[in-house]
């Protein structure tokens, strides 16, 4: 068995490198999928906001208006 590193582009994997094999050759793909695709819940995001240690944040609110 071997590990070929692929991109995904519109619809088709295409790998990185060449590879050696037949055309027409038929082989099982396993995708792991990238952690850092997946998009993070409403909740953790909040949870990261919850625990960041500011207590005030509308006291701060007009240095961003227009």
């Amino acid at each position: 068995m071997i590990q070929i590193d692929a991109i995904f582009v519109n619809g088709v994997f295409r790998p990185v490198e060449p590879i050696d094999l037949p055309e027409q050759t038929r082989v099982q793909v396993a995708v792991p999928l990238p952690s850092h695709k997946r998009k993070p819940d409403v909740r953790e995001i909040l949870a990261r906001r919850h625990a960041s240690g500011e207590t005030d944040t509308a006291a701060r609110h007009n240095e961003h208006q227009p």
